[in-house]
């Protein structure tokens, strides 16, 4: 198993990689020939970065459309960041200082993770609009998150696994010295579906997290009037004519 786990999340680790890389390329050579910036909108390229900075650390767009969706997705995307900020300790010997203070608040944050999740999973249940637009994939995916938090709550709560051994193992892959695994469901479970997230990452609805960089109506100041906007294909077609 041990074997079979290596080989699995090493290739998923490498999808996830060339995956990411490829499709943020693709974003970034995709043209944009409008000024489309969604007003009100900044008028400098500092004020475009505070913009996409409130947008991204706090969901500013959805918090002025829909306070609830806001809640449950700031509510599970924070805590889904706490969550992978704490796993640091298994990749890190000796542990950081920080990521050794934020341990017990990492915990709790994979409850409220699961929360937030699962209110977004109702979300598409139980509000007809939004239901209707749900693809199979849209469930899916939160049940994808929902399975991982459960196996990953499990282990703490119900039954442990080797925290030690599971760290041996992850700091021998990132060595390429394979170490044991210990014998946990609940932890093959939990790899497997991280592993699973990992390959799916890069043709998936999570492309959302880069793609917002790349968002015309979020990266462009609103100066069409000051600056001329051309796009890098349109610049080629007037030097060539």
């Amino acid at each position: 198993m041990s074997a079979l786990f290596a080989i699995l999340l090493y290739l998923a680790t490498l999808v996830f990689i060339v995956g990411l890389l490829y499709r943020i390329g693709g974003y970034a050579r995709t043209p944009a020939p409008l000024k489309i910036p969604t007003t009100p909108a900044p008028t400098t390229s500092t004020g475009v970065v505070l913009r996409i900075t409130r947008e991204v650390l706090f969901f500013e767009s959805l918090f002025k459309a829909n306070l609830w969706t806001w809640g449950l997705g700031w509510l599970f995307h924070a805590s889904l960041a706490l969550v992978l900020l704490r796993h640091l300790r298994y990749f890190t010997e000796p542990v950081w200082g920080w990521v050794a203070f934020i341990q017990p608040f990492g915990i709790y944050a994979g409850i409220t993770m699961l929360l937030g999740v699962a209110g977004l999973w109702a979300r598409r249940l139980l509000v007809e609009r939004i239901r209707y637009i749900s693809t199979p994939s849209d469930h899916l995916m939160l049940v994808l998150f929902i399975v991982i938090a459960v196996s990953g709550l499990t282990m703490k709560f119900v039954s442990h696994t080797d925290v030690v051994g599971v760290k041996n193992f992850m700091l021998g892959m990132m060595y390429f010295d394979i170490q044991p695994l210990p014998e946990h469901p609940g932890l093959y479970v939990h790899l497997f579906l991280v592993a699973v997230l990992l390959l799916i990452f890069p043709v998936s609805k999570l492309l959302h997290a880069p793609g917002v960089f790349f968002s015309p109506s979020r990266n462009q100041a609103d100066n069409p009037r000051e600056k001329r906007h051309t796009s890098g294909w349109g610049k080629k077609l007037e030097s060539e004519s």
